[in-house]
């Protein structure tokens, strides 16, 4: 069997040298006579693991040293509950609502203060970002939330709201280490590693260092405060040890890769080659307004539910799997991740194409 291009959403395709490198890995992890899976969270060889991982992220995100960064279970899912637990000292936060994960985590805020929902894009099935340059800023609100990039619809900030001064919150799971970022300009950035870094069951979250206090919640559980993490090292409980360690593999590849720069110009490179056949396709179009495009996650259909499901099954059939879309779109998507070569867009674009003349 060889391996196929995979083009699920998350959990989603991981760079085949990272993926060797752990199978070689698998029994005997650099002369311990044991896998990463069976060894103590409370090793040396795991502490340098771990250590390794958060040098090698503060270096190709360029992370101040005020920030924290905590490796966390629960996934982005229960950073919706976590974040107003944590934040909401006023009780009020403004939500930016453009998409599935940033309309749950604001109805998930509701049950811990007041939510104001100060911009939408869900009136054209969250198909663009609105524009965020003059909004209306809650004057008490703790923290101003988006999610950044929109897997389900394919959508990204290309510019981040104007918060008027408020801290920034912001859902990266699906465009984590897909570019440049200047983590700065944000209190917490966080996301799921699942889509664009490594295998599920773990949420990476930096957080600037004013914002992990003790003054939280009543109720918050003490697994649920950030500052029981930080304080702990990420290991206040047994961390996901073996997710930790690819994602730390993950790191180094994209280091050698040539960092987030190098990684945007690829990535900037193979969704042109989709959106350009999509733009002049007459069978396909795709789904989201050009200047709100993502460039991971291509979302895109015929109009014909039966055809979609035709060339859903013939693309699987050539070896081009996960290109079906998310329910509430239809169709199909393509994530296109860091780790999606060049030549799998090729494949699938080459495929479309003969689709297209087949069914024209």
């Amino acid at each position: 069997m060889s391996r196929v291009y995979n083009f699920s959403a998350g959990p989603a395709v991981l760079p085949e040298p990272v993926l060797k490198e752990v199978a070689a890995e698998m029994m005997d992890y650099q002369g311990s006579g044991m896998s990463v899976m069976e060894m103590s969270h409370r090793s040396p060889e795991f502490q340098k693991i771990i250590d390794d991982a958060e040098q090698d992220l503060r270096d190709l995100m360029n992370i101040p040293d005020n920030y924290k960064v905590l490796f966390l279970q629960g996934g982005a899912s229960q950073q919706f509950a976590m974040i107003p637990m944590n934040l909401m000292k006023n009780g009020v936060a403004d939500y930016i609502v453009t998409g599935q994960w940033a309309k749950k985590a604001y109805q998930e805020a509701q049950k811990y203060g007041k939510v104001n929902k100060i911009a939408s894009s869900e009136d054209k099935t969250f198909s663009y970002i609105p524009d965020c340059s003059d909004l209306p800023i809650s004057p008490d609100a703790d923290y101003v939330y988006i999610c950044e990039n929109n897997t389900i619809y394919g959508t990204k900030f290309k510019t981040l709201p104007n918060t008027k001064g408020k801290t920034l919150v912001a859902d990266v799971s699906s465009c984590f280490l897909s570019e440049p970022v200047d983590v700065s300009k944000y209190g917490i950035i966080y996301g799921g590693v699942q889509k664009n870094i490594g295998p599920a069951g773990m949420v990476i979250a930096i957080i600037r260092e004013d914002l992990i206090t003790e003054d939280v919640l009543p109720g918050t559980p003490t697994m649920l405060t950030y500052k029981t993490h930080a304080d702990a090292g990420s290991l206040y409980n047994t961390p996901n040890a073996y997710c930790i360690y690819v994602c730390g593999k993950v790191f180094k590849w994209l280091k050698a890769m040539g960092g987030l720069e190098e990684m945007q110009k690829r990535n900037i490179e193979k969704a042109k080659i989709l959106y350009d056949y999509l733009d002049q396709s007459k069978l396909f179009k795709g789904t989201v307004e050009p200047a709100s495009r993502s460039l991971m996650n291509v979302p895109f259909v015929t109009g014909d539910k039966d055809m979609d499901a035709k060339f859903v099954k013939e693309a699987k059939a050539a070896g081009l799997v996960n290109l079906k879309g998310h329910r509430t779109v239809g169709g199909m998507r393509a994530s296109i991740y860091n780790a999606m070569p060049k030549e799998g867009v090729e494949a699938l674009v080459a495929f479309m194409k003969k689709f297209e003349e087949e069914n024209a």
